[in-house]
């Protein structure tokens, strides 16, 4: 009987160990044994490392200086594992539950086509968990900004521009080819930037129809201090800076968009969010090299 290939699973912890305990509890029960999991403790202040580590002393856990948002964090872990020889890596947000089979359908589909740089599962809410979050991915408008998941299966021929990193594995000799996750975008489109690199080297994203992973929707945004608003907005805009056509009439319509739509709900601590992640593009060094794997 042939082996499972090893994959390495990057969990992100940000003051959040309650629930990246039940996502350990989760992976614990996995049918998939050829796993090895890195937790990243992305500088929490809380005692976030030694509650984990007195509950799954056997975890590796790496601990960074400071938070270096979501795409540091998970490049931080995807550096630790690929000392090692993993072929996928999984990047599992700690606010998900994995079903029994989530990795093991992950797995299959990937090695059904060599050609897969990445596989997505199906998100399930996990206060609602009949209900789908995203099958895989979702769509970008590149000449808007406009953002959507797929909330069932898409229609025969039409493709996901994106996966969402909530549960994704890549395949490692795709991160080798286009590099690690960029981490001048520190929360939010991380995963639709690197999905657009993969499909811009010839890779092709796939999703997992059977692994289902329940998710907490934004409970690690939902603690911190820093705005949604202002790191969307920031995100977006990079991201439209480098894959649109026409970056600075997609910019244009993208923050007409969300500066009207707060407006209208009398949002005006929200509008001020937006204009500051603007600023905050604007005063950030947009040409730094990409993290190589």
């Amino acid at each position: 009987m042939s082996r499972d290939p090893l994959v390495g699973c990057v969990i992100v912890n940000w003051n959040g160990w309650r629930e990246t305990l039940l996502c350990l509890d989760a992976l614990r029960a996995t049918d998939y044994q050829e796993l090895l999991t890195v937790v990243v403790d992305n500088g929490s202040t809380d005692d976030s490392v030694e509650r984990i580590r007195s509950a799954y002393p056997e975890i590796r856990i790496v601990q960074t200086d400071k938070n270096l948002g979501f795409s540091g964090g998970n490049n931080a872990g995807i550096r630790e594992l690929m000392r090692h020889d993993v072929k996928y890596v999984w990047l599992l947000n700690n606010d998900t539950q994995p079903k029994l089979s989530a990795l093991r359908e992950l797995v299959r589909t990937a090695e059904s086509d060599y050609r897969l740089g990445a596989v997505g599962s199906v998100l399930h809410y996990t206060s609602d968990p009949e209900k789908i979050q995203a099958w895989g991915g979702g769509w970008i408008s590149l000449w808007t900004g406009y953002c959507s998941q797929a909330t069932e299966r898409p229609r025969s021929g039409r493709r996901l521009d994106f996966l969402t990193a909530a549960s994704m594995l890549v395949r490692r000799t795709a991160l080798e080819d286009v590099g690690l996750m960029d981490d001048r975008f520190f929360l939010y489109w991380e995963d639709a930037e690197l999905c657009f690199r993969l499909r811009r080297k010839g890779w092709r994203l796939g999703v997992a129809s059977q692994a289902i992973v329940l998710h907490n929707v934004n409970a690690s945004a939902s603690k911190s201090n820093t705005s949604i608003d202002r790191w969307y907005t920031y995100s977006a805009i990079r991201f439209l800076s480098q894959y649109s056509h026409v970056p600075q009439v997609a910019s244009f319509v993208f923050l007409s968009r969300r500066l009207l739509h707060r407006a209208l709900s009398g949002r005006v601590k929200a509008m001020g969010n937006v204009l500051q992640g603007v600023r905050d593009y604007r005063n950030r060094d947009r040409w730094a090299p990409l993290p190589q794997a």
